[in-house]
Formats: structure tokens, sequence, C-alpha cells
């Protein structure tokens, strides 16, 4: 049976790619999309996610806002990768869709509760505001999730400072509050998605399928690979979000270590950072795991044969 997940996001030019993978896919049925301020504010997210929605032909996908700051900080975005639409790079297509009249955090309980324990799988890839208020609100849904998958942090890595990843720094305390619930959680963080690299050869393979939505990517893709070199000295950007979906899809694709993880909220020059505590075997009963190696070639078999089945539906 397919998986169901809820895919909340901020996109962004990666969790774009991450919509069209978990659309185009399957093994995986998307009941929603939620968003929360991150990469840009959120009216901009959630209006991108509408429009990828429109370009992957999944305007039955329902979405819905969530947060738009985090839980005790500032708003920050990430301008400086995703420029100011949050998109830059593409002309977005008018949404044919609307925003559902539900708050995200409320869409996310309710799928939850309302279906059978252990069905539903969380997957966010931007800040975890959302998933921490939901969580808050109503402690049970730790109990019925199957899965947490999330994409962010990094358990060697950051790259918003020198240990910290955007998507926890963003809100430290709402990702400890989601590193510290009961349910299974795998951290797919920088460490792994550094080796999912948008290259000159996956591009010609995504050109080679000649739509509307593959020249969407390639635009993504372009604006992507400046920012990236010009801010982080990446040749080749990383397209973090998609790995996460990727994992749901085949297991196999992404090679795991369980360890213990925690987030760090009160170092001067460490908060944000998620700690994966590696000395010994996971102690019995752990419930967190780390992403640490990727099948490159087996991910973006996955993504270019998603991005074809677009003008099949």
């Amino acid at each position: 049976m397919a998986r169901k997940i809820i895919l909340d996001c901020d996109p962004g030019h990666d969790d774009a790619v991450a919509i069209i993978l978990a659309g185009g896919d399957p093994a995986i049925d998307l009941v929603g999309i939620t968003t929360v301020g991150g990469n840009q504010t959120l009216p901009k997210v959630t209006r991108n996610a509408l429009s990828v929605l429109r370009v992957a032909r999944l305007t039955e996908v329902p979405v819905y806002a969530g947060c738009a700051r985090p839980l005790v900080r500032k708003v920050e975005v990430a301008e400086a990768i995703h420029g100011d639409s949050g998109l830059d790079g593409v002309d977005l297509p008018e949404p044919v869709t609307e925003v559902g009249s539900r708050h995200a955090v409320d869409f996310i309980i309710d799928t939850i509760m309302n279906n059978a324990p252990n069905t539903i799988t969380l997957v966010p890839t931007g800040p975890l505001t959302n998933i921490g208020m939901a969580v808050r609100k109503e402690p049970a849904i730790a109990e019925r999730v199957q899965e947490v998958v999330l994409m962010g942090g990094g358990y060697h890595t950051g790259n918003w400072s020198a240990v910290a990843e955007f998507n926890i720094i963003v809100d430290p305390e709402a990702a400890n509050i989601v590193f510290n619930e009961p349910w299974p959680l795998t951290m797919v963080g920088l460490d792994l998605t550094h080796q999912a690299l948008a290259t000159p050869a996956v591009e010609d393979q995504i050109g080679a399928i000649g739509s509307e939505c593959s020249e969407f990517v390639l635009g993504l893709f372009g604006f992507f690979r400046k920012a990236y070199q010009e801010q982080q000295g990446f040749e080749n950007p990383p397209v973090h979000d998609p790995c996460a979906v990727a994992y749901l899809i085949d297991p196999s694709v992404v090679s795991t270590r369980k360890a213990p993880l925690d987030v760090e909220l009160r170092g001067e020059f460490t908060v944000g950072m998620t700690v994966a505590d590696f000395r010994a075997p996971a102690p019995e009963g752990c419930t967190t795991q780390v992403a640490v190696q990727l099948d490159h070639q087996r991910f973006w078999d996955l993504v270019v044969n998603a991005i074809a089945s677009v003008e099949s539906r």
C-alpha cells in the first residue's frame, strides 16, 4: 500500500521538487500539504505550494497554511538562497485552487486522529513549528504517527552557522520538542543531502523529458546553482528535501544509523545544533536515527521518473 504522508514544507526550490516527487510516485499517497514560514514568509511559501501543485498537475491535493513565525524567536528567511519569492528563477503560474480554511496544525491533528493508528507519516522539510505545535496541542498524535521523516539538521555539519542547519536554527525550540517525542524519527540532514547534487548529468536526464514540468525544475536548478555557488561555494546545488521523500519510497536509497538525537538551545555558538550520540551502539528502545549514505543514481532515477509521470496525469 502507498504510504500516506503529510508534507509540511516551506517552498523553496528543493521543497518544490519534494512535492513533485511525492505526488508523482505511486508508493506515496500525498494526503495533504501544510506550509510553515521558513525559506520565505508564510504567504509566499503557501502561494508557491499552490503554484507547484498546478505545474505538477496535483491540484486535488489540499493545502493548509500554518505557523508564520517560530515559537520564540524572530522570523528569519533564506532569501539569499531562494530569492524574494522563495522560488526565484521560474515564472510561477497562478494557483487554480485555494488554501484550506483550517489551520495546518489542526489539519495535521485531525488527519492523524481520524485515520487508523500508524498509517500517517509526517514529512517536515521546513522549520518544525507546525509539528511541534501539533504534538503540544494534541499529545496523542505521538503514539498514532507511523513515522516522522524530516529534512533538517546534520550530525557533522551546518549551513546557517558552523554547526546548525537552517530548518533547525530558525525554530530550535520546536525542533527540540519534535526530537524528544517518542515517535519513530529519521533525521535526513546535511550529511546526507549534500550528496544529492544536481549535476549537469542529472539536468540532462531531466531536460530529455521535454515537458513543462521538467523545464520548471531546470529553472529551479539554474537559480539554485548560482545561489549555492555564491553563498556556500558548491559547484552543483544540493537538493535537500526530496531525500526525505525518497527514503519513504524506497528505504534502500538511504542508509541510516540509529542514534539518540537532541537539539542545542543554549550554547553561545551552537544554538540549533543537532547532536547525535554515536559513542556506542544505540540503547535499547532508541526511536531516532540519522541518514548517512545516499544512492545518488537511484535517488535521481526516482526524481526523474516522477517528473516524467506528470505528463500522464
